[in-house]
């Protein structure tokens, strides 16, 4: 019988799990183009879109969300992010192997995400993963989202494990907090969205991973 340090596996989507922003980055430069204004590099995205599509227009357009044009930048965003989901969207390097080797040792693994389901749905629905998420929460799910543990709880019942015994990795202060509210293991992914003024070792997280490596030391 193989030892499990953990019941269960959690990740944080964006930035976490998948590599969403090169997908992203070209949803924000169609809007810019239709300003007739210059495109956004990549990095810039990068370190915007932890925070959304509302994060994203506030920091590329410098305005926040009282601005008239606010709304109307943010869904036209999120119209061109609907055309090009998953273009270029990937797992990060080595979370297949990561995957792969819960499906070994029959582990099971979930999302806990701020993502809305009708963008998440079509995006798991066209990736291929060694195996297959037991669990999917996102806004739609509960009334409380991340920093608040409810969508955490809700996995962990779905997933038949106590909270104590999961394990929640995420790229963002927010998905510490949600993790630790909700009783679990906490990992802070430092290959994430991070800007420039974050520190994950300030977080408070049990542990802090730079890469896949590390995460599969520490899980298995």
């Amino acid at each position: 019988m193989i030892h499990r340090r953990f019941d269960a596996v959690l990740f944080d989507l964006d930035g976490t799990l998948l590599d969403t922003a090169p997908d992203f980055t070209t949803a924000i430069n169609c809007v810019l183009a239709e300003r007739g204004l210059e495109p956004q590099p990549e990095a810039r995205v990068r370190r915007a879109v932890t925070n959304g599509s509302a994060g994203l227009v506030a920091s590329t357009f410098a305005i926040g969300s009282e601005h008239p044009d606010f709304e109307p930048l943010r869904q036209r965003l999120l119209h061109h992010y609907r055309q090009c989901l998953t273009q270029h969207t990937r797992l990060f390097n080595g979370l297949d192997t990561v995957l792969a080797e819960l499906a070994t040792r029959q582990i099971p693994w979930g999302i806990v995400t701020n993502k809305p389901l009708q963008y998440t749905t079509p995006i798991l629905a066209q990736l291929h993963f060694p195996s297959a998420p037991a669990a999917v929460i996102c806004p739609d799910h509960v009334i409380r989202t991340k920093p608040d543990p409810e969508s955490i709880l809700l996995a962990c019942r779905e997933l038949h494990v106590a909270p104590e015994r999961a394990i929640y990795v995420g790229d963002h202060l927010r998905d510490i907090e949600a993790g630790r509210n909700a009783g679990a293991t906490t990992v802070a992914a430092t290959w994430g969205y991070l800007s420039e003024d974050e520190d994950p070792q300030a977080w408070g997280a049990d542990h802090l991973v730079n890469n896949a490596l590390e995460l599969t030391d520490l899980l298995f």
